[in-house]
């Protein structure tokens, strides 16, 4: 061993230490060791930089936007809800559609992406189906690992092997060579699930202080059977009117919250404002709060037609009206006005639907009510003036309700969000262009029809993993300079001696799995892609089934809760420790491990005709 060398593996061993307590942030790691290797004089700082330039490095950028596209415009969260629809009250039927429609949609974007956006949704059938979270959490866990056995671009593991196998003049993988694996794998992981929950915790964690829901707001300030949708007609008398000049709120004790309208986009619920006209086949979205207020006879006098109602007080549509609390402060200048005087709906574009003083609900509340300091007003609107309500001083925002964490930004571009990821699956598969060009064109098609901004997509790229993957890098240009990546080969070469071709791959893919224990999947791909390939080399066999080994078994880190951040997300909500996921996990390794084995020699060939 040349002193080169021994520098290199104890900045190695250093770092695996640090990611093992997680000291300092993985990030932090990968900074030291791009300042470190420099320094050494083993590598240069152009070497040590390069991964910035790595094509693969603006690839996973590009699908964090992607898949921030897909939770913006609600595709991710519409496939919770056929979830809870098609799993009834069945825990095994539920078990297998979630892990099946996390692998499906982790296929495609952020495996951590996509169980933070599940967490809520399962959380909220466990306590549906009255199960305990935590049988749910673990396959929750696991479907998204195996999502990155998927595709090639489901993890960056599976891209960080592309790239190598590139580098090393080899023609890389293509979009789908991964999912012959991941499918098998998946299937025999819900198999094995639907027998392995039963060991899971079966009492649920302390829930945590939680907001309140709208449907609690409803029933305490008694805002049940107060609301109708009411369309108006061709020879509707409101027709053409402006609402300062209806005051349906003085005159009728009516808060219209919303109207309905045909736009060139289908139709859209807009916010109602004092100089809104009103046209033939607008729907009105009413609060009636006057209890001596006829309904029929007001449609009847004014040529409205009733319309069914399939919420309650309109929670069918919370993704476009919610509700707050609000606290009137001493001093504020609303207090000594009536709720007219105030000019609520006009300043704050909400309406005032419920009022308590002195922790009791006043059930008379109408435009000449007088605001007191201290009055919790229960405001209702559109979630966009909601949010403004923090930037102001004249009211204090008291609490806001459960359904604004599942608010969409762009609800209604979920349709040319699925047609522009698929533009960009099929640029892929095809080849028509480099697979980061097909991602950078699938970007700027979802900024230009409006399923992503710059600040969301910018918040979206994980800068923790893309720091971590260039850090990382160097040390593989290292090992190979001072030959260490030659050594391991050698090693592995005499440990597996003249033994079977699998056995190679099954060593190499414990080795991944077992470093897989220390640090991420990503550095695991990293340090052992270049070792994997010398291996193929020394025995004279095709690169491509090592390659796809490390990949599968980058992966399969479902042996302790650090191993991913896919893992440490449910531990929480499942109310985990960190020896389930060791029980829960070991098997699924050996499952992914007998598959890898058995069926990657069988697509990809040791000795490729």
């Amino acid at each position: 061993m040349t002193t080169d060398l021994a520098i290199v593996l104890g900045l190695l061993a250093a770092a695996v230490a640090m990611f093992a307590i997680n000291r300092p942030r993985m990030d932090v790691v990968a900074i030291l060791v791009m300042v470190a290797l420099p320094l050494t004089g083993i590598i240069t700082l152009d070497e040590a930089l390069a991964g910035f330039s790595d094509p693969n490095i603006i690839l996973i950028a590009a699908l964090f936007v992607l898949g921030e596209a897909l939770v913006r415009t609600g595709v991710a969260q519409r496939t919770g809800d056929l979830l809870v629809r098609h799993s009834g009250a069945s825990e095994m039927r539920l078990v297998m559609l979630l892990m099946a429609s996390v692998a499906g949609i982790g296929a495609f974007m952020s495996s951590t992406g996509v169980v933070a956006i599940f967490i809520p949704i399962v959380l909220r059938i466990a306590a549906n189906i009255g199960t305990a979270p935590g049988r749910l959490m673990m396959p929750l866990s696991a479907a998204a690992l195996i999502s990155g056995m998927m595709t090639l671009v489901a993890t960056a593991p599976n891209l960080v092997l592309d790239s190598l196998l590139r580098r090393e003049g080899h023609q890389g993988f293509g979009f789908f060579d991964f999912t012959p694996f991941g499918v098998p794998i998946l299937v025999l992981a819900i198999g094995y699930m639907l027998v392995a929950r039963r060991w899971l915790a079966v009492e649920s964690p302390a829930a945590p202080a939680s907001r309140p829901r709208l449907a609690d707001w409803i029933d305490s300030y008694g805002l049940a059977e107060r609301e109708f949708r009411l369309r108006l007609g061709a020879s509707s008398t409101l027709m053409g009117k402006r609402l300062d000049q209806l005051d349906l709120r003085g005159t009728a004790g009516i808060n219209i919250l919303g109207i309905e309208r045909s736009t060139p986009y289908g139709r859209r619920l807009i916010q109602p404002k004092a100089d809104s006209v009103l046209q033939a086949d607008d729907v009105l979205f009413l609060d009636v709060f006057r209890k001596s207020t006829d309904i029929e006879a007001f449609c009847t006098a004014h040529g409205l037609r009733r319309l069914p109602i399939s919420g309650a007080y309109f929670t069918d549509r919370a993704q476009e009206i919610g509700m707050v609390e609000l606290i009137v402060p001493p001093g504020s200048p609303l207090a000594g006005k009536s709720i007219a005087q105030s000019r609520f709906r006009s300043v704050y574009g909400l309406a005032i639907v419920g009022l308590r003083r002195d922790n009791q609900p006043d059930e008379d509340v109408d435009a000449q009510t007088v605001l007191r300091g201290g009055d919790v007003l229960l405001a209702i609107g559109r979630w966009n003036r909601i949010r403004q309500l923090h930037r102001g001083r004249d009211l204090v925002v008291l609490a806001l309700p459960g359904e604004v964490d599942e608010v969409l930004e762009a609800p209604f571009r979920a349709v040319p969000a699925v047609i522009i990821l698929g533009l960009v699956v099929a640029m892929m598969i095809t080849g028509i262009v480099p697979n980061v060009l097909a991602a950078l064109i699938g970007c700027l098609l979802m900024g230009l029809f409006g399923c992503v901004d710059m600040p969301s997509a910018y918040r979206s790229i994980h800068w923790q993993s893309l720091v971590l993957i260039v850090g990382m890098l160097p040390f593989s240009l290292a090992l190979q300079k001072t030959g260490g990546v030659d050594l391991a080969a050698e090693g592995l070469r005499a440990m597996i001696g003249d033994a079977d071709p699998r056995i190679a791959l099954a060593v190499i893919f414990a080795t991944t799995a077992l470093l897989g224990l220390f640090i991420s999947n990503t550095a695991t791909a990293v340090l052992m892609g270049p070792v994997a390939l010398a291996l193929a080399a020394e025995m004279g066999l095709s690169p491509y089934p090592f390659a796809m080994t490390v990949a599968l078994a980058a992966s399969a880190a479902f042996l302790t809760p650090v191993s991913s951040p896919v893992n440490t997300l449910v531990v929480g909500p499942g109310g985990y420790r960190f020896w389930d996921f060791t029980r829960i996990g070991l098997p699924l390794v050996l499952i992914a491990l007998v598959v890898a084995t058995g069926l990657v020699p069988v697509i990809f060939p040791f000795h490729p005709g």
